[in-house]
């Protein structure tokens, strides 16, 4: 059986981040978690962490891979670690001690 997620599909990621304050990310898969001060997302690339202040998601569309985010954006950040979901608590633990 071939899983949704793993069908022959490029992998291609466009960040695009306008006066520190838009950031428009192609690629992604799955908002993992959010919050005023920090975004995951699984993408193609791999889990992307959005840290800044106020920051909110202005559009999300899964179907087209989109995501854009508005707020005072500090830093993107790519894991080292793919397979997010199985290593989730991992990943969150080391983020928020």
């Amino acid at each position: 059986m071939i899983d949704d997620k793993k069908v022959s599909r490029p992998k291609v990621q466009n960040l695009i981040l306008e006066n520190r304050e838009k950031l428009s990310i192609s690629g992604v898969i799955d908002v993992e978690s959010f919050n005023d001060e920090c975004v995951i997302v699984d993408t193609e690339l791999g889990v992307l962490v959005i840290r800044g202040e106020d920051l909110h998601i202005s559009k999300l569309n899964l179907d087209n891979s989109e995501l854009n985010i508005e707020g005072d954006i500090i830093s993107c950040e790519y894991s080292e670690s793919e397979g997010s979901k199985s290593k989730g608590f991992g990943f969150l633990g080391k983020m928020f001690k």
